[in-house]
């Protein structure tokens, strides 16, 4: 069992930028690849960003590419998202998703991800 908690949303201003956190239970952390989807209301979860168990590859979907950045850091247990030039319509829960491999796949949707994170808002104003 994995448990992720997210940190680090909030209300910005479009331009502007957060950094989310997410803290993952557990020791084999290093064996999951991680993700990050994001949902509004009446909307489906939309994929943002994964990375692979090492760090090594990263998917990044094309309407963040260039502005969102996603990294791990296997000795703390955490995966960040780099939001920079945030936009109004960025505002979302973000989910925090991972799942146990044994490759360097990344997953894309969100059925193949088996643990998720409570979501915390980010509020872009414009």
């Amino acid at each position: 069992q994995v448990q992720l908690v997210e940190s680090g949303g909030g209300l910005v201003q479009a331009g502007g930028s957060l950094r989310l956190s997410c803290a993952a239970s557990g020791r084999t952390f290093r064996n999951y690849a991680m993700g990050w989807f994001r949902q509004t209301p009446g909307k489906e979860r939309e994929f943002v960003a994964g990375i692979s168990w090492g760090g090594g590859r990263t998917n990044t979907a094309d309407s963040v590419k260039g502005r969102f950045t996603i990294s791990r850091d296997n000795a703390k247990n955490t995966v960040y998202l780099q939001m920079n030039s945030l936009k109004p319509e960025d505002t979302a829960v973000y989910y925090c998703t991972g799942r146990f491999v044994t490759t360097s796949w990344v997953p894309v949707a969100s059925r193949e991800y088996d643990y998720w994170g409570q979501g915390t808002q980010v509020t872009v104003s414009s």
